[in-house]
């Protein structure tokens, strides 16, 4: 490899080529919707009858996720367009969730990734426990 080749210059743009200004951008959101719990919420919702569901639903739904863990990740979902919550004035209240046009559009990609874990899971086991045993 020739010395040019070695110093070629990293940035953070080159994680976004279409938007290279907002690459903080890509970063902050990303790891909103990235992280375990956004995914399992957001493949659930959309799952569900009318992709709406009930926050007790959604609590039975994703296997050890607490009320309190729940509760931070739908709201930081609603903050940022991407799960609708309402309230219905009912004795006891009853609140729902739903996917907003904006949060389907993850569907594709974040399944995508769902689906790739599926199908790799096995390899990935394998190299730890390769990497594990050295």
């Amino acid at each position: 490899m020739s010395k040019e080749a070695k110093k070629k210059n990293l940035s953070p743009g080159m994680v976004c080529s279409n938007c290279p200004e907002k690459a903080v951008a890509v970063r902050e959101l990303m790891t909103r919707i990235g992280d375990k719990w956004s995914v399992f919420l957001i493949v659930v919702l959309s799952k569900a009858t009318n992709r709406r569901a009930r926050f007790s639903d959604l609590e039975k739904t994703i296997p050890g996720i607490s009320p309190r863990m729940l509760t931070v990740t739908l709201k930081n979902l609603e903050r940022d367009g991407l799960v609708l919550r309402e309230l219905f004035p009912e004795i006891p209240p009853r609140v729902e969730y739903e996917l907003t046009k904006l949060g389907e559009s993850l569907l594709i990609p974040m399944q995508g990734l769902v689906d790739w874990v599926g199908n790799h899971w096995d390899d990935v086991e394998m190299a730890r426990e390769k990497y594990d045993g050295k």
